[in-house]
């Protein structure tokens, strides 16, 4: 007789494996989704997240609400709500703020995040939809919806630098997203899917503590305004299996013509 899956409390899988949550509801850093799926279910067990994030920069504040599911350490299922405050644009735009969500499915297609030589990989896809188009649409958005599809790879090398486990992810994302569609999908200038870059790394300090950098590329569509890429440099705290703590700094470059974005960063999260 086979046994039910097994609800994870909060699973099976080591220490910190299964990342933080990204401002778009998936596993992985803050900027910048990993192959690793949420939680810490193995391929018996059932597993999930919720969290909150909230970075107040400098004429701009991004609140973000998500959740996710793990099936087996296979498949994962995520759904965020953005909010970004127009704190400075706001009254000019006659505009509180802007919102959208975001369901995203992840697969893990091969490998493991510690054991396999060449880690573990995973094909995520994320469709957008903006429930605020009345100021995308204004600067030249084309839609408001679109939808991204990415391939992330991650690795952990355990003992790799005096002693200490090394965390390096890359993805390869195709994007028709504006400010990661806040600001709508395609523009006057391009409205065409680009390939963009993202990358992060990070040290273990212990098993509670990484400290580390992430690095995100974003297409420029919108003839208004230029948009820059994205950065931050984090410290991720999880002082038990069911609890992560991430702050970081973070620079989202010029949004919306207004440059230098930058602030702190602070998400909360739950696992299950």
């Amino acid at each position: 007789m086979t046994a039910p899956p097994v609800l994870a409390a909060p699973g099976s899988r080591l220490w910190a494996t299964g990342g933080v949550t990204t401002i778009e509801g998936t596993a992985g850093g803050g900027l910048v989704p990993m192959a690793v799926l949420t939680g810490y279910a193995s391929d018996r067990e059932w597993g999930g997240s919720v969290a909150l994030s909230h970075a107040p920069l400098d004429d701009y504040t991004v609140d973000v609400v998500a959740g996710a599911l793990n099936w087996h350490n296979r498949i994962e299922i995520s759904a965020a709500r953005q909010t970004l405050d127009l704190d400075t644009l706001g009254a000019a735009l006659n505009q509180d703020d802007l919102q959208q969500d975001i369901l995203g499915a992840k697969l893990r297609l091969t490998g493991d995040v510690l054991y396999s030589p060449y880690g573990q990989w995973s094909l995520g896809v994320q469709y957008k939809h903006n429930r605020t188009f009345t100021v995308p649409d204004a600067v030249g958005a084309r839609d408001d919806s679109g939808t991204d599809v990415y391939l992330a790879g991650t690795k952990v090398f355990l003992g790799a630098l005096f002693g200490r486990n090394v965390l390096l992810n890359g993805v390869v994302r195709g994007t028709k997203a504006n400010q990661g569609g806040l600001l709508g999908f395609g523009g006057d200038k391009k409205d065409s899917y680009d390939a963009v870059l993202e990358g992060s790394a990070g040290v273990f300090i212990n098993r509670q503590w990484l400290v580390g950098t992430e690095y995100r590329q974003k297409p420029d569509n919108l003839g208004f305004a230029q948009e820059e890429d994205g950065y931050d440099l984090f410290v991720a705290w999880v002082p038990e299996r069911h609890l992560a703590v991430t702050a970081a700094w973070v620079n989202l470059g010029s949004i919306a013509g207004l440059d230098d974005q930058q602030g702190a960063y602070l998400s909360l999260q739950g696992s299950f």
